[in-house]
């Protein structure tokens, strides 16, 4: 029998929502007027080309061909690269089984994608006060920059990117759009004056990679990224890390319908979140916070049981006894966000992983977003809540890791 809610009991009321995020569909404008003259000519630009094949390989990697007499496609063209705008990337607007891998032109997609005037508008349909939007050409911490041969070029387009997401991007939203930085991944030092630089222009969180060793960096364990992590605390910027910011995503074989890696994505988040309770970071750096972005909460009540589990029974021969002092869960308690859109079991469990530790998103404009319907999506998850957990969950958390000045 299906159970029906009992509509004389009242339900508690979602306030305005902070989504933590989001994404952004950069403008085809962008590196060629934030970018400094000398470097235009090699930096990303749009084309429009047809497309022949399509096919995504895993972690935000395509192969694809082109076809002059193929459906049209805006692409973005830097050094040997040509990322294709794609709408599953830009899917709000389109029916459910429209959302597609197919090419899309920026006629097509709906402004609010890569518009800031267009997006607060769609925010406030959409019962959503503020949003943490992540890059997209970039990837979600800034991996094509890493992968470009000339760093001058490339560090030139973080910066750019930079100046464009706060000055223009967030710039007249009255804080509506919540500035998200990228660094330059391939200098530690480089990143920290980065972060700082943004910093004292009020910018508050930055991308990066879950698992950094994917990308050919070294990893948290080596102490390389400390100066990045100091400059991260002194200034109260968050680490947000976005699955798949490593450009690999939990996969079963080559062969398996990406809904298997859909599935799975949450596992990039666990294994990150496992790494850095046993780090010894957050230890070193006591008011660090880290966020994990589209990672879903369904998985934390076990990875946090099983975690101290392995520091009380294993920290000896687990090389982590002189390196963890307190149980690796006090750690998350004190530092560490996750996030949700659709978590019904994460929610049954706030118990388990802290009221305290849960933020809300919509991920407007990608598929799985709630869009425009993410009030109806929250009353019917936390409607029974009481009002403080619902007000923490959707917004107050959100406030407090980032900084906002919302509810003055």
């Amino acid at each position: 029998m299906t159970a029906v809610a009992d509509e004389s009991v009242p339900r508690t009321a979602i306030p305005r929502i902070v989504s933590v995020d989001d994404h952004v569909v950069e403008p085809a404008h962008l590196w060629q007027t934030w970018l400094p003259a000398k470097f235009r000519d090699a930096g990303p630009k749009v084309e429009r080309r047809g497309i022949g094949t399509m096919r995504h390989i895993g972690g935000g990697t395509y192969e694809q061909t082109f076809d002059p007499d193929g459906p049209q496609a805006d692409c973005w063209v830097y050094e040997d690269l040509v990322y294709i705008n794609k709408r599953h990337v830009a899917a709000v607007g389109f029916d459910r089984d429209d959302m597609t891998m197919s090419p899309i032109t920026y006629d097509e997609m709906r402004p609010g994608c890569y518009d800031p005037k267009a997006r607060v508008a769609d925010m406030e349909m959409n019962h959503v006060d503020a949003s943490l939007c992540f890059p997209s050409f970039p990837r979600f911490c800034g991996q094509t920059f890493l992968e470009a041969k000339d760093r001058a070029v490339a560090q030139a387009c973080v910066y750019a990117y930079n100046d464009w997401m706060v000055e223009e991007w967030c710039g007249d939203s009255n804080g509506a759009l919540v500035p998200l930085i990228i660094v330059p991944l391939w200098d530690a030092e480089i990143a920290a004056a980065e972060v700082r630089r943004n910093a004292a222009r009020g910018v508050r969180a930055v991308c990066f990679s879950e698992i950094p060793p994917h990308l050919g960096l070294p990893s948290i364990h080596t102490g390389e990224w400390d100066p990045f992590f100091v400059a991260c605390q002194e200034s109260q910027t968050v680490v947000c890390m976005h699955i798949g910011s490593s450009s690999r995503m939990p996969a079963t074989s080559a062969d398996a319908p990406v809904a298997v890696a859909a599935s799975l994505s949450f596992g990039n988040a666990m294994a990150s979140l496992s790494d850095f309770l046993f780090s010894g970071v957050l230890v070193r750096y006591p008011d660090l916070k880290l966020a994990y972005s589209e990672g879903q909460i369904g998985w934390l009540p076990y990875i946090l049981e099983r975690v101290d589990d392995v520091w009380k029974e294993h920290r000896a021969w687990g090389g982590v006894k002189d390196l963890i002092p307190e149980p690796p869960s006090s750690y998350y308690f004190r530092q560490v966000y996750g996030c949700f859109f659709r978590d019904i079991h994460g929610l049954e469990s706030l118990h388990r992983i802290g009221v305290e530790n849960v933020t809300f998103e919509t991920d407007y404009p990608h598929t799985d977003s709630t869009w425009p319907n993410t009030l109806a999506v929250a009353e019917a998850m936390m409607g029974h809540l009481p009002e403080d957990v619902v007000y923490k969950i959707v917004r107050g958390n959100a406030i407090r890791m980032l900084g906002l000045d919302l509810d003055r």
